[in-house]
């Protein structure tokens, strides 16, 4: 299983990710018509599919293993590491939408590719960093787009990154697959604590690495931008700035969205990164905005809240680092969950004004 290398959390962690049972495994996926097929390694399997499922024309990400011998291995096999298998995740995509060389930048922005012993806290050479290529355009763009990374000097060390033929690759175990939509909780708290974002946060925040000078269709290339603090002192009205900069709440049924009901989303007042969706908002009696789930999950950080005498999980806006609210698990189904949320911290997009204000990725949400 993944071990975080934290004192604080192993044997929760243990608790949280001990698989209950292993399922039957299937081989190689056939590649559905008109798409193309792409095969990377990049340490925790639930991240790397986590990361290209939000790219735009990639229309399937499946988690499983590549680069062993033993037919069908079990992830007990592969994560003992006796098996040769990395943690791989076949990407499916529309090249007319996205190429492959814009998923190669997608690869590169989102592991070590220095890191030799896995990735991360997941150690191992079951973790470690590939490239699998089907073809040999494949092979040649994968090789080119490491050697330009080598020669942008955004990493000291040497790109260690494997990148090999696909003999087979063999889809992991049912409860594998989109581990961060099925146990969000789990997976955000797994992520948060390998270090993974982090990293990358330090190594790409005044860096860019492109391949190809080709306009970008991958979500991942969106960047969201916060004022400084004098810019907001000026602009927020003071419950904006007491709720987003000073961990505040507002008044109960006396703010702009606790009763809202018009279609769209909600983004952050401050870098306008997408949050919450109408869909998904429900009336739970609080005098707060509530939502059952988060639009885009890596927008939202949590973390312990540990004032008033209790604990609770404050979640925080990723790029703007605001405070938005807390999170319940006192929700309705599907997920249980009950993200509480402080109007003072969103701005609603309405969903006629979608594709105008650069949020068109998510009009398919409304449409009946």
């Amino acid at each position: 299983m993944k071990m975080i290398a934290l004192a604080a959390v192993p044997l929760l962690l243990f608790a949280l990710f001990s698989p209950v049972g292993l399922m039957s495994v299937q081989s190689q996926q056939p590649t559905p018509a008109n798409q193309a097929a792409a095969t990377f390694a990049g340490g925790c399997f639930w991240c790397v599919e986590a990361d290209f499922e939000k790219v735009t024309g990639v229309t399937a990400v499946i988690s499983g293993y590549a680069g062993g011998e033993k037919v069908n291995p079990t992830y007990e096999e592969v994560s003992s590491g006796r098996t040769r298998h990395l943690e791989a995740a076949q990407v499916f995509f529309d090249p007319a939408q996205v190429s492959y060389s814009e998923l190669l930048e997608v690869f590169w922005t989102h592991v070590d590719p220095t890191d030799q012993g896995g990735q991360f806290v997941d150690r191992g050479p079951q973790y470690r960093t590939a490239i699998f290529y089907h073809n040999e355009e494949q092979k040649e763009l994968g090789e080119k787009s490491k050697q330009d990374l080598a020669r942008s000097g955004i990493f000291d060390h040497t790109i260690v990154t494997e990148i090999s033929p696909l003999k087979a690759f063999y889809k992991a175990e049912d409860y594998h697959q989109d581990y961060y939509e099925n146990h969000s909780i789990r997976y955000r708290f797994y992520r948060y604590n390998s270090g993974r974002d982090q990293f990358l946060d330090r190594v790409w925040e005044d860096n860019e690495f492109k391949i190809s000078k080709t306009n970008s269709t991958s979500e991942t290339a969106n960047a969201y931008h916060t004022p400084d603090d004098r810019t907001l002192r000026s602009t927020l009205l003071p419950m904006q700035y007491r709720v987003t900069q000073q961990d505040g709440t507002e008044p109960p049924f006396s703010n702009e969205y606790w009763d809202h009901k018009a279609e769209g989303i909600y983004v952050d007042i401050l870098s306008g990164e997408p949050l919450f969706s109408s869909t998904d908002k429900f009336k739970s009696g609080t005098g707060w905005p509530s939502f059952t789930q988060p639009l885009e999950p890596e927008n939202i950080a949590e973390k312990k809240d540990r004032s008033l005498f209790m604990v609770r999980t404050e979640v925080r806006s990723t790029q703007a680092d605001s405070h938005l609210g807390h999170l319940f698990d006192d929700g309705p189904r599907p997920t249980g969950l009950r993200y509480c949320i402080n109007s003072a911290a969103l701005r609603f997009v309405p969903r006629n004004r979608l594709d105008e204000e650069g949020y068109s990725q998510y009009l398919d949400l409304f449409e009946k």
